[in-house]
């Protein structure tokens, strides 16, 4: 299985290009439906998929978190995604996926891998909002093979949240500090509405306004209007909107393709951009700034992003 991931570094080179590689897998029959579902990871997350190591089973974990194990010396969690899901299967798992977002590493057991699929961000798609209801908001983006079949991604972010990995304690936001200055807005784009949430609640403490959007193409377009607006007023787009965030991995248009089309459009000229993502490599911190992000600001950490967001503001 090793082979699966082999050059896996070398995939980097897809940033910027709007493209991406996703590793399926699948997590057994769902007794409910009789469906076996496909389900897809960003392959920039994956580290290693291998065969379920011994499982040491800890007290007073959720539900859906088995216990840790040992993988060169750390001690991972590892976290059931059909039990987390709530889904009852036919078989249990067989393979875990290790990965890593914001530098923690973790496992996920799934029943099986199918192979890595390489596509546009274009092709994937925003799911229909029946399917976003039926799981709880846990998909993010939906694209269909060749052979009918549907690979959902998986809001990873908010699995990691609503198991502990990334909770966020309310006295980090209480000691977020006011940035005291009127007339600050940041426009922030964010598939995950976990990520959104907590990027919300950051800003409101800071007591600067906010615009979201759930994906790049969406902000693109806001973003665009608010241009033309400007112009058509005679208004500085500065006075509009002084910061623009966004994350990385996002349907339709990735965070990167985004930075590409803000720098290259001369009214958003002297508005910086800040990547906010769980892509911690430095590896991925470089495209980011080979694409003309100004700023990059690691994910679920409330702190740090608003002392980032208060030194520009202010």
């Amino acid at each position: 299985m090793s082979d699966l991931l082999k050059n896996i570094d070398a995939r980097t080179k897809l940033a910027g290009t709007n493209k991406l590689e996703i590793l399926m897998f699948s997590l057994g029959k769902d007794l409910r439906t009789g469906r076996d579902e496909t389900f897809g990871i960003n392959v920039f997350k994956v580290r290693e998929v291998m065969r379920i190591p011994d499982i040491t089973r800890a007290p007073e974990m959720p539900n859906a978190v088995e216990g840790m194990v040992s993988l060169r010396g750390a001690l991972v969690p590892v976290i059931d995604l059909a039990k987390y899901i709530g889904m009852e299967s036919d078989s249990k798992p067989e393979i875990m996926i290790v990965t890593e977002y914001n530098g923690h590493t973790q496992g996920f057991l799934v029943k099986a891998v199918d192979n890595i699929l390489r596509l546009d961000w274009a092709a994937m798609r925003v799911p229909p909002e029946m399917l976003v209801a039926e799981l709880g908001g846990l998909v993010t983006a939906i694209t269909e093979l060749k052979d009918k079949r549907l690979v959902m991604m998986l809001d990873v972010e908010k699995v990691l949240a609503e198991t502990g990995h990334f909770g966020t304690d309310e006295m980090i936001f209480k000691s977020v500090k006011p940035l005291g200055k009127e007339n600050r807005t940041v426009f922030f784009a964010d598939d995950s509405s976990v990520a959104r949430n907590q990027i919300a609640r950051t800003l409101d403490a800071m007591g600067v306004k906010h615009i979201a959007a759930i994906n790049g193409r969406q902000a693109w377009l806001e973003l665009t209007r608010m241009a033309d607006y400007a112009d058509a007023s005679n208004t500085p787009l500065k006075d509009m909107v002084q910061v623009i965030l966004t994350d990385v991995e996002m349907p339709e248009m990735d965070g990167y393709m985004l930075t590409r089309k803000i720098k290259a459009d001369k009214r958003f000229n002297g508005i910086p951009v800040i990547m906010h993502s769980s892509l911690s490599s430095t590896s991925n911190q470089q495209l980011g700034k080979a694409v003309g992000v100004d700023e990059y600001v690691p994910k679920f950490e409330p702190q740090k992003l608003s002392q980032t967001l208060a030194r520009i503001l202010a």
